[in-house]
């Protein structure tokens, strides 16, 4: 069966993975530099699009959507044994290493918002909401995590260059144009209405604004 180039991914789908490559690198940098001012501004943007990608998880385009691509135990079971079909979208496994990088990558914005460093001076908005115990220990957590995040990110990369090398499957261009070669004659992916886009940007900046004033007025 020839493969067909379809569309796999929608324009803010893609903006958004490689903004978070970006910022998350720029955290890396801003962290290890002592450059805590804009290490907590790259902070707050990460916060930013792990929120929008949450919104869109639930009305962004087809191959976005959270219902379209996590599967159950017997659909990686058939990915695993090469049974299963090629869809537009992210794979069973792929799937998974989204919503590990998502959730993980959350837990550590979390943990920086209520951090406390050793002087009690630069601290994350939230933190007058915690003790300085506790605020010390989300920050110990937050370098724990963050590491963690690192060998997850290595293995997200050399997942990339083994579908690459060995089953031929150009996952990373796709990010890039949105396209992919698919067997048969599959659906390219339903885009959605600008409105959506808007009101999730909307969203995004304003719950972002709410915590960087610590919800206060």
């Amino acid at each position: 069966m020839s493969p067909t180039r379809v569309r796999v991914w929608d324009v803010p789908t893609r903006l958004l993975h490689w903004l978070m490559v970006v910022s998350f690198a720029v955290s890396w940098w801003t962290g290890k530099s002592g450059r805590l001012e804009w290490h907590r501004w790259s902070g707050y943007l990460v916060l930013g699009l792990i929120v929008f990608r949450i919104y869109w998880g639930f009305v962004g385009g087809s191959t976005a959507r959270f219902a379209a691509f996590l599967r159950g135990p017997r659909i990686i079971a058939s990915y695993l044994r090469g049974t299963w079909r090629p869809v537009p979208g992210h794979n069973p496994l792929g799937a998974l290493s989204v919503i590990a990088l998502l959730g993980l990558t959350g837990v550590q914005v979390a943990l920086g918002l209520f951090a406390v460093d050793v002087d009690g001076i630069e601290s994350g908005p939230l933190s007058m909401y915690v003790s300085f115990e506790t605020g010390r220990a989300a920050a110990e957590w937050h370098e724990t995590v963050f590491d963690a995040l690192l060998w997850l990110v290595a293995l997200h990369i050399i997942a990339i260059a083994w579908y690459r090398l060995f089953r031929g499957e150009h996952l990373l261009s796709a990010m890039i144009h949105g396209k992919r070669d698919l067997p048969g004659d599959p659906p390219s992916v339903q885009a959605v209405s600008a409105v959506r886009l808007i009101v999730g940007v909307l969203l995004a900046a304003a719950f972002t604004w709410l915590v960087i004033r610590a919800f206060q007025f």
